[in-house]
């Protein structure tokens, strides 16, 4: 029973699942930014970090360093001394994803970090990916 091109390929294209659009279920979350004299007020710094699943100090420790300036958190606000736009930190809040939450293989938030003695690396559970990210 010989069948001829066609009718083959025809019959795979029915058997095709319907295509799907794909979603992205991961976006960086929006800080909520206030500033009250010479400090600005991340209001929602703790549920960014459970967003991105992240230790609050580790994501503290980080936008310290990128603003040069002192921090700490209360409750679920976080309060830096200085004035910045919420354009800066967005930029931060990026960055900062790129690098410590988003696969670098595969591209997916699915990570952890995982210290093993004096080095950083950044876990995929998606992949099973293992990068190493250096210093914090």
């Amino acid at each position: 029973m010989e069948k001829d091109y066609k009718t083959m390929l025809d019959r795979a294209y029915t058997q095709l699942p319907e295509p799907t659009s794909f979603v992205d279920r991961f976006t960086i979350p929006k800080a909520i930014i206030q500033t009250a004299g010479r400090k600005t007020v991340i209001t929602n710094f703790k549920e960014i970090a459970d967003e991105l699943r992240r230790d609050p100090d580790h994501l503290l420790k980080f936008l310290t360093g990128e603003l040069a300036t002192l921090a700490n958190i209360d409750g679920s606000r976080a309060f830096f001394q200085g004035k910045f736009s919420s354009d800066t930190v967005k930029t931060l809040l990026e960055i900062y994803t790129n690098k410590y939450v988003i696969c670098p293989v595969c591209h997916r938030p699915d990570t952890q970090l995982v210290r093993e003695k004096r080095l950083w690396f950044l876990q995929c559970d998606a992949c099973g990916a293992r990068s190493s990210i250096g210093a914090n």
